[in-house]
């Protein structure tokens, strides 16, 4: 049995370090209970040695390390950054460092989503859980397609069936959604209030007779601006 005495404090690496090289090192997001489990598993092989300091080791004192970790590189203007995921902790490299990246990477291309999908998406995040026929009476269309694509993503996933006849199957996004649009949770969600206050730019539609597509009269009359319509009214009473 090796009776050496355990590593003075003073020689360690601080706590800090020890979360920052396991987040470097790891292929994806640390939950706090498994960076914890980490440090203690690595105290318990090591009992005698320099990671036997950190046995004692608390969730606390790990999320008073990532903070520090976290003014560490705001401070020292690093090429990354501490992220928090709805799966836990990450290193990642900040966006203005993307030119470079793609150099390294040129055959990486971000598989992207279509409009239908991101709209069906979008239903399905802010009505889960939800059967497919009430996001296609939403939409207006068939989502079959769509949703199978989202579920081969991993962005949704089958969470139950609906107390109705046929019991249809009830879809809800995925942690994987989670993590791809940077929330911790659901609710970082936008509400349907900051939604409201987004402006948006006014696109301006001209209606000819020349026009290919077709158009129904009510569209036609919702794009004519209200001022001619209100001429054309007093053309009329004359």
């Amino acid at each position: 049995m090796n009776n050496e005495p355990l590593a003075d404090k003073s020689e360690l690496p601080n706590l800090s370090s020890i979360v920052e090289a396991l987040l470097f090192t790891s292929q994806k997001a640390l939950s706090l209970k498994e960076l914890v489990s980490l440090i203690k598993s690595a105290a318990a092989a090591f009992p005698s040695e320099a990671p036997g300091i950190f046995s004692p080791i608390s969730e606390q004192e790990v999320v008073e390390a990532l903070q520090i970790l976290r003014e560490e590189l705001l401070s020292s203007h690093r090429s990354y950054e501490l992220y928090e995921t709805a799966s836990g902790w990450q290193l990642k490299t900040k966006s203005s460092f993307a030119p470079w990246l793609h150099q390294l990477f040129p055959e990486a291309r971000p598989a992207r989503l279509s409009a239908p999908a991101l709209e069906t998406l979008a239903i399905i995040a802010y009505r889960q859980p939800i059967t497919r026929a009430d996001v296609e009476a939403v939409r207006g269309v068939a989502v079959d397609g769509v949703v199978q694509t989202l579920v081969d993503r991993g962005l949704i996933h089958i969470v139950g069936r609906a107390e109705i006849p046929g019991r249809p199957l009830l879809y809800g996004t995925s942690q994987l959604f989670l993590d791809h649009f940077g929330l911790r949770s659901l609710k970082e969600l936008p509400n349907s209030a900051e939604l409201g206050k987004i402006t948006l730019p006014k696109a301006s539609i001209p209606i000819t007779d020349k026009e290919d597509i077709a158009i129904s009269p009510l569209e036609k009359t919702t794009l004519v601006p209200p001022a001619t319509l209100l001429e054309e009214k007093k053309e009329e009473e004359k």
